[in-house]
């Protein structure tokens, strides 16, 4: 189980939304920033279609 908030938790629930990659590559070769923007605009849309 990885740490909240860390890149593994991260990807991990990225991983559950079914998004594995990104332009081709696997979310695990992203630094940590751009995997946590990558989550923050998935929960931002969730957000907005449940409004």
């Amino acid at each position: 189980m990885a740490h909240l908030y860390s890149k593994g938790w991260f990807i991990q629930q990225l991983k559950q939304a079914n998004i594995t990659k990104l332009e081709g590559r696997k979310l695990e070769t992203y630094k940590t920033h751009i995997v946590r923007n990558l989550y923050v605009q998935l929960v931002e849309q969730k957000e907005n279609k449940a409004k």
